[in-house]
Protein backbone atom coordinates (compact mmCIF):
# COMPACT_ATOMS: atom_id res chain seq x y z
CA UNK A 1 0.00 0.00 0.00
CA UNK A 2 1.56 3.71 -0.89
CA UNK A 3 0.85 6.37 1.36
CA UNK A 4 -1.20 8.98 -0.38
CA UNK A 5 0.37 11.81 -3.55
CA UNK A 6 0.72 15.25 -2.18
CA UNK A 7 -1.25 17.60 -3.71
CA UNK A 8 -0.17 19.58 -7.00
CA UNK A 9 -0.39 22.69 -5.47
CA UNK A 10 2.12 22.33 -2.77
CA UNK A 11 -0.89 22.98 0.02
CA UNK A 12 -1.04 20.65 3.08
CA UNK A 13 -4.84 18.20 2.35
CA UNK A 14 -5.58 18.74 5.78
CA UNK A 15 -4.78 22.89 5.73
CA UNK A 16 -8.59 23.20 5.83
CA UNK A 17 -9.10 21.70 8.94
CA UNK A 18 -9.02 23.63 12.50
CA UNK A 19 -6.61 22.92 14.92
CA UNK A 20 -6.97 20.55 17.98
CA UNK A 21 -9.19 21.95 20.76
CA UNK A 22 -6.13 21.31 23.77
CA UNK A 23 -4.16 23.50 20.59
CA UNK A 24 -6.59 26.26 21.05
CA UNK A 25 -7.63 26.48 24.31
CA UNK A 26 -5.50 27.17 27.00
CA UNK A 27 -5.24 24.51 29.82
CA UNK A 28 -7.39 24.23 32.65
CA UNK A 29 -6.24 23.16 35.63
CA UNK A 30 -8.39 20.42 37.53
CA UNK A 31 -9.09 21.29 41.49
CA UNK A 32 -7.87 17.89 43.22
CA UNK A 33 -7.89 18.52 46.89
CA UNK A 34 -11.00 18.40 48.90
CA UNK A 35 -10.38 21.63 50.54
CA UNK A 36 -10.68 23.76 47.39
CA UNK A 37 -14.19 21.56 46.81
CA UNK A 38 -14.97 22.90 50.26
CA UNK A 39 -14.70 26.41 49.52
CA UNK A 40 -15.95 26.47 46.63
CA UNK A 41 -19.25 24.99 47.68
CA UNK A 42 -19.31 28.22 50.70
CA UNK A 43 -18.98 30.59 47.48
CA UNK A 44 -21.87 31.69 44.99
CA UNK A 45 -23.67 28.84 42.91
CA UNK A 46 -26.11 28.45 40.39
CA UNK A 47 -28.45 25.95 39.28
CA UNK A 48 -28.97 25.13 35.62
CA UNK A 49 -31.27 22.33 34.31
CA UNK A 50 -28.25 20.53 33.82
CA UNK A 51 -25.90 20.87 36.16
CA UNK A 52 -24.92 23.06 39.43
CA UNK A 53 -22.57 25.36 39.37
CA UNK A 54 -20.11 26.47 42.25
CA UNK A 55 -17.59 29.57 41.73
CA UNK A 56 -15.48 31.14 43.96
CA UNK A 57 -13.03 33.81 43.52
CA UNK A 58 -9.35 32.77 44.92
CA UNK A 59 -7.36 35.10 46.76
CA UNK A 60 -4.25 37.04 44.67
CA UNK A 61 -1.59 34.43 45.93
CA UNK A 62 -3.70 31.14 45.95
CA UNK A 63 -3.03 30.62 42.45
CA UNK A 64 -3.22 31.03 38.44
CA UNK A 65 -5.50 30.68 35.92
CA UNK A 66 -9.07 28.93 35.76
CA UNK A 67 -9.25 25.92 37.63
CA UNK A 68 -12.36 23.62 37.73
CA UNK A 69 -13.16 20.76 39.37
CA UNK A 70 -16.45 18.03 38.49
CA UNK A 71 -18.16 16.00 40.88
CA UNK A 72 -21.69 13.49 40.87
CA UNK A 73 -23.21 12.33 43.63
CA UNK A 74 -24.42 8.51 43.67
CA UNK A 75 -27.87 10.18 42.68
CA UNK A 76 -26.80 10.35 39.41
CA UNK A 77 -26.27 6.54 38.81
CA UNK A 78 -23.92 3.82 38.80
CA UNK A 79 -20.34 4.28 38.18
CA UNK A 80 -21.03 4.41 34.61
CA UNK A 81 -23.77 7.11 34.70
CA UNK A 82 -21.73 8.85 36.75
CA UNK A 83 -18.50 8.69 34.58
CA UNK A 84 -20.46 9.68 31.45
CA UNK A 85 -21.81 12.89 33.37
CA UNK A 86 -18.78 13.88 34.46
CA UNK A 87 -17.26 13.18 30.85
CA UNK A 88 -19.77 15.47 29.09
CA UNK A 89 -19.23 18.07 31.87
CA UNK A 90 -15.09 18.17 31.11
CA UNK A 91 -16.12 18.77 27.35
CA UNK A 92 -18.51 21.54 28.49
CA UNK A 93 -16.00 23.36 30.59
CA UNK A 94 -12.97 22.48 28.10
CA UNK A 95 -15.51 24.42 25.48
CA UNK A 96 -17.07 27.28 27.69
CA UNK A 97 -14.64 28.44 30.52
CA UNK A 98 -12.13 29.39 28.42
CA UNK A 99 -14.27 32.27 26.72
CA UNK A 100 -16.81 33.16 29.41
CA UNK A 101 -14.73 31.72 33.03
CA UNK A 102 -12.63 34.51 34.69
CA UNK A 103 -8.74 34.50 35.53
CA UNK A 104 -8.01 33.62 40.03
CA UNK A 105 -11.79 31.65 39.94
CA UNK A 106 -12.11 27.98 40.79
CA UNK A 107 -15.38 26.63 39.05
CA UNK A 108 -17.04 23.50 40.36
CA UNK A 109 -19.63 21.60 37.94
CA UNK A 110 -21.90 19.34 39.45
CA UNK A 111 -23.83 16.60 37.69
CA UNK A 112 -27.77 16.12 38.00
CA UNK A 113 -29.40 12.54 38.08
CA UNK A 114 -30.55 11.49 34.49
CA UNK A 115 -30.22 15.30 33.15
CA UNK A 116 -26.85 15.30 32.74
CA UNK A 117 -26.28 13.06 30.63
CA UNK A 118 -29.09 13.09 28.47
CA UNK A 119 -29.31 16.90 27.68
CA UNK A 120 -28.40 17.58 24.10
CA UNK A 121 -25.09 19.18 24.35
CA UNK A 122 -25.80 21.81 22.69
CA UNK A 123 -28.08 22.79 25.47
CA UNK A 124 -25.62 21.93 28.26
CA UNK A 125 -23.27 24.73 27.33
CA UNK A 126 -26.07 27.22 27.16
CA UNK A 127 -26.52 26.58 30.56
CA UNK A 128 -23.42 26.83 31.52
CA UNK A 129 -22.97 29.93 30.26
CA UNK A 130 -26.15 30.83 31.73
CA UNK A 131 -24.68 29.85 35.19
CA UNK A 132 -21.81 31.89 34.46
CA UNK A 133 -23.40 35.24 33.13
CA UNK A 134 -25.39 34.96 36.54
CA UNK A 135 -22.22 33.94 38.88
CA UNK A 136 -20.25 36.89 37.01
CA UNK A 137 -23.02 39.48 36.97
CA UNK A 138 -22.71 42.11 39.50
CA UNK A 139 -24.78 41.22 43.04
CA UNK A 140 -27.98 43.45 43.74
Amino acid sequence: MTPPEAPVDGTDHLGDMPPAASVCAPALSVLRKRSDFLRAARARRQGTPSMMVQARKRAPDEAEGIRVGFTCSKKVGNAVARNRAKRRLREAARAVLPDHGRDGWDYVLIGRAEVTAARPFDALLDDLRQALRKIHSPRK
